[in-house]
């Protein structure tokens, strides 16, 4: 008998992870193949060539990253703000998903095709904002100001190399969260001990 052939799977798995370190252009069936530990023959059994690879990506993707966040959001039930939170926490986690939609924004800066990929995903999770904002806010303005602010804060905290004068980032941001959300404050969050002041204001 033959070796087992090497799933379909595995090869875009491998993908997303060599994008996910070193963006699109570590994506070569030859160092993919070397990562596996097969030959490179068997990827032309699955995808005509690098291209249909990166296309199975992408739709690996964007199916994990809305389809797939949304069924588990709606299965684990909740109200709407409670679910618009978890809906961020599972997109922007730091194991599976988060470096992966990090290096596909890298991506879409020089590839319009990507970038189109982009613009949709980014739109089912602004709906999903949208849809929890107008369940307290009426003004269609405001509904979309704190959906943008959400968004904003959930990607760009994995960007920021700021301090919080003694409070941790998580602190921070679910006290963002309680506002934007517009959520009663359940107890007062404390500075860590031993650091400096909390802000004035915080």
């Amino acid at each position: 008998m033959g070796a087992p052939r090497t799933p379909r799977e595995r090869w875009i798995e491998e993908g997303l992870r060599a994008l996910a370190e070193a963006g699109p252009d570590a994506v070569r069936v030859e160092a993919l193949a070397k990562r596996i530990g097969v030959t490179k023959g068997g990827f032309y059994g699955y995808f005509a060539d690098r291209d249909a690879l990166l296309v199975a990506m992408l739709d690996v993707w964007e199916r994990e990253s809305t389809h797939d966040v949304i069924d588990r959001i709606e299965e684990e039930g909740g109200d709407p703000k409670s679910r618009a939170q978890r809906a961020g926490e599972l997109s922007f986690s730091d194991d599976r998903l988060l470096p992966v939609d990090l290096a596909v924004r890298a991506w879409a800066r020089h590839d319009e095709a990507v970038a189109e990929r982009l613009r949709r995903v980014d739109n089912r999770r602004m709906a999903l904002l949208r849809a929890a904002m107008g369940t307290f806010c009426t003004d269609a303005e405001e509904v979309e100001a704190r959906s943008l602010l959400a968004f904003c804060a959930a990607i760009g905290a994995h960007f920021l190399a700021a301090e919080h004068g003694g409070f941790t980032r998580a602190q921070v941001l679910d006290r963002a969260a309680d506002l934007l959300l517009d959520r009663p404050r359940d107890a007062a969050v404390a500075p860590e001990p031993g650091a400096g002041p909390a802000p004035a204001g915080g």
